[in-house]
């Protein structure tokens, strides 16, 4: 995985007129690299430099002002003439102007007196986790393409856990594709044979190992909810903690559960490495009314041919009960280009509430809903997607392959993460079913 340079999002550079001379570093910067950057760029975390003081700062000033004109960061590619988010990381016009006025006039320091109150982050947690549970060291090799492997980490809780938040650090990012942390009721014969600690491959069919991937039937239950095991939180580049707060909802976590933890490990090329995951929970103060899940909007019919610079897909899921929608997570791989979300209403309109039409694999994105938003019961989530296998995509590892689904970087997916609430009391294990693709 590559860790951009900045966490600063530019408009057009003709849209753009410096502000007046006297723009200083203590006074008119910092407030912007506190609010917007600072998450990302500071020690320990996915962004390339530290922004935390004027000496660690000064050197990115011209790398900042490109970014900004060029439209690369922060990393928030949504349209915005579609849905409204809580979490935009846009830039104003007027903290663009401030942040190129800064660096044309050679970064200027200013007086100490005028800086802000330094924000207080965090070591080594984006959340304050009330509860953290690790894994023993991984032995990562240099080289090679690897299978999903399985952790399984005994909870050992004799209560209900209800959590509203979480977060997941791997110790080197480098060679960490995902984790995805779920769940498992005590009993369960998901990964019967795996041992707590011990990371597991669960043996596959000449058909699974293609693609790396439980098939799943169409009108089937989604993959995320097997044997009793839900999903939890994840983690892939750039993705930030996970709040289940909102909607006074809360994620449960059944007393006796194991956490499960999927993880894809991708060498870096160089050295084998001794990975450690951990894995914290916040959890609930207060008893959530509602009930926070994620399901994947997904689809396992992908056949890219080769050179295909605007390869189109679908995928489908309908709402069996009425929910309130709150995030949308899009997941493609190298190819991946752009991405739609439409919601169909059972009367029959329907609306975008998701444009990204630049996606970026570096940064997996959550979008929260501004506000929860109501799907009625019957309501479908229409995906619609592109890849490029051109030669003109810089990533695109062979512009020759016909490409499929899989687990790989190399293969490809299309998945929608989709988050969303139901009350307590009208939780069903059937509350979506995954079409694969709509007409």
């Amino acid at each position: 995985m590559r860790s951009l340079v900045l966490l600063l999002i530019p408009l057009a550079a003709n849209a753009v007129t410096p502000r007046s001379a006297g723009v200083t570093y203590y006074r008119d910067v910092l407030p912007i690299l506190q609010k917007r950057c600072q998450l990302c760029h500071r020690p320990g975390e996915a962004g390339t430099g530290s922004f935390l003081t004027y000496e660690t700062t000064r050197p990115w000033a011209q790398a900042i002002k490109t970014n900004v004109l060029t439209r690369k960061m922060p990393p928030w590619f949504a349209n915005p003439e579609y849905g409204h988010f809580l979490n935009e990381r846009r830039l104003s016009d007027t903290e663009i102007q401030t942040l190129v006025a800064w660096a044309d006039a050679g970064a200027p320091e200013g007086d100490p007196k005028d800086k802000p109150s330094r924000v207080k982050w965090n070591s080594g947690w984006n959340i304050s986790p009330d509860a953290v549970f690790e894994t023993k060291d991984i032995p990562v090799p240099a080289k090679g393409v690897l299978d999903y492997v399985y952790i399984v980490i005994p909870t050992n809780s004799e209560n209900d856990m209800w959590i509203t938040g979480g977060e997941i650090r791997p110790s080197n990012r480098s060679v960490v594709h995902h984790v995805s942390a779920f769940w498992r009721p005590p009993g369960s014969n998901w990964l019967k044979d795996a041992r707590p600690f011990v990371p597991y491959t669960i043996p596959r069919s000449d058909a699974e190992k293609e693609t790396g991937l439980t098939p799943v039937r169409e009108g089937s239950p989604p993959r995320m909810v097997e044997e009793g095991a839900e999903f939890l939180i994840g983690y892939s580049p750039g993705m930030p903690p996970q709040d289940f707060s909102l909607d006074h909802a809360a994620k449960l976590i059944p007393a006796e559960s194991d956490l499960v933890l999927e993880v894809h490990f991708t060498p870096n090329g160089k050295t084998p490495v001794e990975e450690r995951i951990q894995t914290g929970f916040v959890f609930a103060k207060v008893e959530p009314t509602r009930r926070f899940l994620t399901v994947s909007d997904w689809s396992w019919k992908i056949s890219i041919p080769p050179g295909d610079a605007n390869y189109e897909g679908h995928a489908s899921m309908r709402f069996n009960e009425a929910v309130n929608l709150v995030f949308m997570q899009p997941h493609m791989h190298l190819r991946g280009k752009d991405m739609t979300v439409r919601l169909v209403y059972p009367d029959g309109k329907s609306e975008i509430v998701l444009d990204v039409p630049h996606y970026e694999f570096n940064w997996q994105i959550i979008y929260y809903e501004a506000q929860p938003l109501h799907i009625p019961k019957g309501t479908r989530m229409e995906i619609t997607a592109h890849w490029d296998n051109s030669a003109n995509n810089p990533f695109n590892p062979d512009p020759a392959a016909q490409v499929h689904l899989g687990a790989q970087n190399t293969d490809e997916m299309l998945v929608c993460h989709t988050g969303f609430t139901v009350e307590r009391r009208s939780y069903t294990p059937n509350l979506v079913t995954i079409e694969s693709a709509y007409k």
